[in-house]
């Protein structure tokens, strides 16, 4: 199909995320990928390759067309594609569960396979209601998070979003009504702020009698607004859900796997939730999979409870082939130097984004991990800001006042370079 062929049947058929119908602008169309490199149908901006520094949406952390990726699914597809989860399992899921349970933090031993992100919070919240049910409490069953957050488009997680002004604003009044703390103050490496502490512990002191949970994205908000903050206030809240008979759900579906510098977000506050969600990287890029894990208090109270399942099953839960490159992926992770490899691209950011606060409207600067955020003093000229980056040979996706990448972690010193030099020309003509 020639590319404006595509291009019209697109506009006439296809509905991008979160855009209208039919799409204000073109979307370029990728040929093909290999690498950190998407190769597009024709040139655009000048440009026929684009470094991706977004990860298609912070997923594909070891680039495209991996061999070892590549392998496992070709593998898997010559002995089933596909089969219910419900009374048959096989090897992949049982292997992708047990590497799970090793590498997530405590005794997060129950893994709950999803179909994306915000299935997986959905079941987690499932999860937190019926173990209060089970245990014959079932006015527990409100959840606090902090304002600034994100974690998904579907139900329950829209009402942990920011109901001022998030992406489900209109929702209000519609979704459940949570209780929200205010944002944590920003700043990774910054000291606890003792008033804030207090705030989250009289908060969840004060609806302690209501909450099922407190569910909050750890260390780095994503979609909200790409805002780091202390591991301190993630421990604050465990102490505050112990001291208070509450569930601590942590949402690392853009934070786990190594993207903050730690295998895991939670680790750098050093605390076990009760709950944890993971997606995003989980089967690096190649096909949509996340997990809810929970602790054996949580599933031994469902257990307990008159109705004792978790009545939860989609349709491709435990998809085979799904599950063979996510614990490839896993393997590759977990078999190599990662921390090293996000280490050399958090200083290849570090470096390239030096002095980027001295832009016009630009009003701060970080970097974790391999994250890294130019925030503007006003909304993000989508247009504009693409257009910058495609031309510097960069994909970036901007969004509210912020220009960022997330690179993939095979990212070479010379791409970082140029993603940083993409993020410079996104704010300046953004």
């Amino acid at each position: 199909m020639k590319p404006d062929e595509l291009l019209a049947l697109d506009r006439q058929h296809v509905w991008h995320p979160y855009g209208p119908m039919p799409g204000r602008e073109a979307p370029l169309v990728v040929e093909s990928a290999s690498g950190v490199r998407l190769r597009l149908a024709e040139e655009a901006y000048g440009q026929r390759e684009l470094v991706d520094g977004m990860s298609s949406w912070w997923s594909a952390i070891h680039g495209y067309r991996h061999p070892v990726l590549d392998e496992a699914a070709r593998t898997q597809l010559e002995q089933v594609s596909h089969v219910m989860f419900g009374g048959l399992t096989h090897e992949p899921a049982v292997r992708l569960a047990q590497r799970l349970a090793a590498v997530a933090p405590g005794d997060l031993e129950h893994v709950f396979l999803a179909d994306s992100g915000s299935v997986s919070v959905e079941v987690a919240v499932k999860m937190c209601l019926q173990y209060w049910r089970s245990l014959g409490r079932p006015a527990k069953r409100r959840l606090l998070t902090w304002r600034g957050g994100y974690h998904g488009d579907t139900w329950q997680p829209m009402s942990v979003c920011d109901p001022e002004g998030g992406m489900h604003e209109l929702w209000s009044g519609v979704l459940p009504r949570q209780v929200f703390a205010d944002a944590p103050p920003p700043g990774f490496d910054d000291g606890p702020d003792e008033a804030y502490v207090r705030h989250l512990h009289e908060t969840v002191a004060r609806h302690a009698d209501e909450l099922a949970a407190v569910i909050v994205e750890p260390v780095v908000q994503g979609a909200g607004g790409m805002r780091f903050h202390s591991p301190a206030y993630v421990r604050a809240l465990r102490e505050a859900c112990d001291a208070h008979d509450v569930l601590l759900v942590l949402d690392e579906i853009a934070t786990g796997f190594g993207r903050t510098g730690a295998l895991f977000a939670a680790d750098h506050a050093r605390v076990t939730p009760d709950v944890l969600c993971v997606g995003k990287a989980l089967t690096g890029g190649y096909l949509t999979l996340a997990a809810t894990l929970c602790t054996p208090r949580v599933a031994e109270g469902i257990s307990r409870g008159e109705v004792p399942v978790l009545a939860h099953g989609p349709t491709f839960m435990g998809n085979p082939l799904t599950c063979a490159v996510a614990d490839a992926s896993l393997g590759l992770l977990l078999g190599q130097d990662w921390a090293g490899e996000v280490a050399r691209i958090e200083r290849g950011l570090r470096a390239g984004l030096a002095g980027a606060e001295d832009i016009p409207g630009v009003t701060d600067v970080r970097v974790l991990g391999a994250i890294g955020v130019v925030q503007l003093d006003r909304p993000v000229d989508m247009a504009a800001a693409t257009r910058a980056s495609v031309r510097t040979g960069v994909w970036l996706r901007p969004f509210r006042d912020t220009v960022y990448a997330m690179p993939p972690y095979v990212t070479g010193d010379d791409d970082v370079a140029l993603i940083c030099a993409a993020l410079r020309a996104a704010a300046e003509e953004g």
